[in-house]
């Protein structure tokens, strides 16, 4: 075995540390790494399967002009060419890039300087805009900078934390399982989940406030009133650090009593206000975690602002144990701030003022530097769509997916004029329609940083070589700017000269204290950058860190002091009305990563939720005559989509749910994105995710099935839903449409094949058709139909696949639909972790009579990683007495 490298995790913006080791017959494990303090050893799912993602097939290993391959050269000269024609046209406002956080640091620190140093647009924006842009706007208005002012030990030296739209358990599993390890260390800790939705999240929740949607502002200003009303403020750090309370507090004064007020706007009990806001004002050691429950909204930036408002009212800001802490949704959400990613960022934390444009342009040596903001995400792509941007450079993102209203950026996109992507994949829904692709490095090929949600900078190191022809992304932009004329700005041979620039740049000019101050590491060596150790900004001279800002009472505002925003609650950007009744809200699922390119490639993670779902309240299903498993149409103003059913009590009334992870790569007419309405924050531009009003009514279908097959299938074109899964061994397609095959047996063989030994069953009163495929003894596809009664579960058919030679009782077992035996099925997924099935855990409850999560960990190791299934371990549980 080789040495383990040391790296960092690629998913969310926990940043965990890794250790990866590469066997000599080239297997790759991963684990936790112990010594990083993110993580402690700790790892979710989708770390733990990250060795199952580094296949090559489906990499994009070639330049390619317009579906041709081409060699390096060709491509960067083209691409530079174009950039240069568009500029000589229509000036250097119609380019743009779009850029991501799944970038490293020095990625993103030379695509943000080529752009708006030398070619003079700030046209660069990041899918970051989608995820974090409102805490950034929030943390700007009150500190004076983008600055988050907590670390994860705060988490555990709370007494009360507060989780207002975060489903942490799924989306963040490790910091989640610090604050469960916290509670149970110390059970009188509580915690408080704010959120519309019943997530895994709230099964460590002392108290679950089920707000309407949308009216969190009104929550936190009820208690900002309430703990004026309760001489809960802390007075002295009012007057000698803050600035605005007295304007913020009109502005959450709405009549005589606050948790009245609140529990009207918010459609809460008032027991369960009042509780809430009496432990805020009694527990001085309080974190406030919010996430894209907060941000994802046309009003995102007031509700961080409202939340900030009530920790600065009490003082709980800067010390151990209290807080609002913002959980980044990406590896490098905050390394891509760092380095002007944003349109309205210049680099290092500078904005567009005369002095911070003086100092970049003289340590860039850039007379063309952009002198003004450039667009936002939405209005990027809106200007793409009216021809305002004529060429658009993407890099490692799928906005085709990902943004709200996609169709309309798919359509803006087909119809730029020269459209560049960097990527490592090469079938993605924005590739697809792309004039040049050049193949990006992937994770475990590339080196650089990242920076995670506690500004805590953590090495990737590459342990793989680039495959092909990939190459980094800081060295396909270097080559651009080479040709481009600007060779002299950028020198770069190798990621640690960008580093050191960029560190530099954080500390030019500054005769007082900033917030981003990187300047004790930029004078690192070679070898120095080699072994870097995980280390939270500001870095002082003497190179040491900073756990935690503000315990000084000082701030980065003109005048030093923190600001209280006066905040109002505002209704969404569009309400619900007779046709679009219900609310759509989107998020992540437990195992999946943003359009799946990599998550999906580890079988073990598909499972759990294998298809877009819709989830919605019984109570809301029931008069739309929807049934759990069947296919509904979801639509809105801006799109439509099909999601399979899922009842649940857990959604509030009135609301739906529907994962954002699928593309057209993965489920046709299953892209959540295409309704998403394109509202944006008037002061982040982050769209509102949370708050699409939708109809939603039983798909219009004559039949639906699936099939499981070992080999890549051509499904026909006619499907109206087709969701595509990678199994352990099989690939697993769910299909519908709304035309019947004129003859099924000729239709099953053209889909899998006439070889091979056929077992068939139809029933054609009942719409139910059968068939599989054997050949060489083993099951190779089997296609399973209905035209409205229930399909047989998927599991125990996936297990035959397993059977080196099928059995006489298992070809009984196809034909029939059914499974005779209970021994070969595990069910669908429930811990990831340790790839553990429903089935399974329920034979070992009641066989072994296992009553409580830890007895099941003993006896399967389900839950005892990151934990994240432990909620849905327990309801089996509870399911089963």
């Amino acid at each position: 075995m080789t040495q383990p490298t040391k790296t960092t995790c690629p998913y969310c913006g926990v940043g965990c540390g890794l250790h990866v080791q590469r066997s000599e017959t080239g297997a790759i494990s991963v684990r936790g790494d112990p010594e990083h303090p993110a993580n402690l050893g700790r790892l979710c799912s989708k770390g733990a399967a990250l060795g199952e993602t580094l296949g090559l097939d489906g990499r994009l290993l070639h330049p390619e002009i317009r579906g041709r391959r081409v060699d390096w050269d060709t491509a960067l000269d083209q691409v530079a060419e174009g950039l240069r024609s568009v500029i000589d046209r229509h000036g250097p406002q119609a380019v743009a890039f779009y850029v991501s956080g799944q970038l490293l640091t020095e990625d993103y620190y030379v695509a943000n300087k080529l752009i708006k140093g030398f070619i003079g647009s700030a046209n660069i924006d990041t899918n970051s805009r989608l995820c974090m842009s409102s805490s950034v706007a929030g943390h700007q208005r009150a500190f004076g900078a983008d600055a988050v002012p907590c670390c994860y030990e705060d988490l555990e030296l709370a007494d009360l934390i507060v989780l207002v739209g975060s489903n942490a358990a799924w989306c963040h599993p490790v910091l989640f399982q610090r604050i469960r390890a916290a509670k149970e260390r110390r059970p009188e800790v509580r915690i408080v989940v704010i959120d519309p939705r019943r997530t895994d999240t709230c099964d460590i929740a002392d108290l679950h406030l089920a707000l309407a949607p949308g009216s969190d502002v009104a929550l936190f200003n009820g208690l900002l009133h309430y703990l004026e009303r309760h001489n809960a403020v802390d007075w002295r750090f009012l007057v000698n650090h803050t600035e605005g309370f007295g304007e913020a507090l009109e502005a959450a004064q709405s009549g005589a009593d606050p948790v009245a007020t609140a529990a009207l706007a918010c459609d809460l009990p008032r027991a369960q206000v009042e509780q809430f806001y009496a432990w805020f004002a009694a527990t001085p050691r309080t974190v406030s975690v919010y996430s894209q429950g907060v941000n994802q909204w046309s009003c995102g930036t007031d509700k961080v602002n409202a939340i900030i408002n009530c920790h600065l009212a009490t003082g709980r800001i800067g010390a151990p144990g209290s807080g609002p802490f913002s959980f980044t949704g990406q590896p490098n959400a905050m390394g891509g701030r760092e380095v002007g990613g944003l349109a309205n960022q210049l680099a290092a934390h500078r904005g567009f003022t005369p002095e911070d444009l003086a100092l970049v342009r003289g340590f860039w040596g850039a007379p063309r530097l952009a002198e003004r903001p450039g667009l936002k995400a939405v209005d990027l792509f809106q200007a793409v769509a009216d021809g305002r941007v004529k060429a658009l450079w993407v890099m490692a993102t799928n906005p085709a997916v990902s943004l709200p209203d996609a169709d309309r950026v798919r359509e803006a996109l087909r119809r730029c004029e020269l459209l560049v992507v960097s990527d490592c994949e090469r079938h993605t829904d924005t590739t697809a329609l792309a004039h040049i692709l050049l193949p990006a490095a992937a994770w475990g090929e590339k080196n650089g940083t990242v920076t995670n949600s506690e500004r805590r900078i953590s090495r990737q190191r590459a342990f793989l070589p680039a495959p092909g022809e990939a190459r980094p992304d800081w060295w396909i932009l270097t080559q651009v700017a080479r040709r481009l004329g600007h060779a002299g700005a950028f020198p770069y041979e190798d990621p640690a000269e960008i580093f050191r620039e960029h560190a530099a740049l954080t500390r030019a000019g500054e005769r007082g204290h900033r917030a981003l101050d990187l300047g004790g590491l930029s004078g690192l060596d070679a070898a120095g950058y080699r072994d870097l150790a995980p280390i939270q900004w500001p870095v002082a001279a003497d190179g040491k860190g900073s756990e935690r800002l503000f315990a000084d009472g000082q701030f980065f505002t003109p005048s030093g002091r923190v600001r209280f925003v006066p905040v109002r609650q505002r209704p969404p950007a569009h309400a619900t009305d007779v046709r679009w009744p219900l609310v759509l809200n989107t998020g992540r699922v437990r195992d999946q990563w943003h359009t799946m390119t990599r998550s999906a490639r580890a079988p073990r993670l598909n499972s759990h939720r294998p298809e877009p779902y819709l989830e919605i309240h019984p109570k809301d299903a029931e008069p739309l005559g929807l049934a759990a498993g069947s296919l509904a149409q979801v639509e809105s103003r801006w799109g439509r989509m099909l999601a399979r059913v899922e009842l649940s009590a857990r959604q509030r009334p009135g609301s739906v749910f529907v994962p954002m992870h699928w593309s057209d790569a993965f489920a046709r007419s299953g892209r959540v994105g295409a309704l998403v309405n394109p509202a944006t924050d008037p002061h982040s531009g982050q769209p509102e995710f949370k708050h699409t009003p939708v109809t939603v009514a039983p798909a219009t279908l004559a039949w639906t099935g699936f099939v499981l097959s070992r080999h890549v299938l051509a499904l026909p074109a006619e499907l109206n839903y087709l969701a595509r899964t990678l199994g352990d061994g099989f690939l697993r397609y769910e299909i519908a449409a709304s035309l019947v095959p004129s003859d099924w047996h000729t239709w099953a063989m053209t889909l899998l094949g006439p070889e091979g030994d056929w077992l068939e069953f139809r029933d054609a009163a009942t719409g139910r058709y059968r068939a599989a495929v054997i050949r060489d003894g083993r099951l190779s596809a089997c296609l399973i139909v209905s035209a409205g009664g229930p399909l047989p579960e998927r599991d125990w058919l996936a297990a035959l696949f397993a059977q080196a030679l099928l059995t006489p009782e298992s070809r009984t077992d196809l034909l029939a639909g059914k499974s005779g035996r209970t021994g070969e099925d595990r069910g669908r997924t429930i811990c990831a972790c340790f790839n553990v099935g429903l089935k399974t855990l329920e034979r070992a409850i009641r066989e072994q009579g296992l009553a409580t999560v830890q007895a099941v960990g003993e006896a399967l190791k389900a839950g005892t990683n990151c934990g994240s299934c432990v909620a849905e371990i327990r309801e089996v549980i509870d399911g089963l007495d």
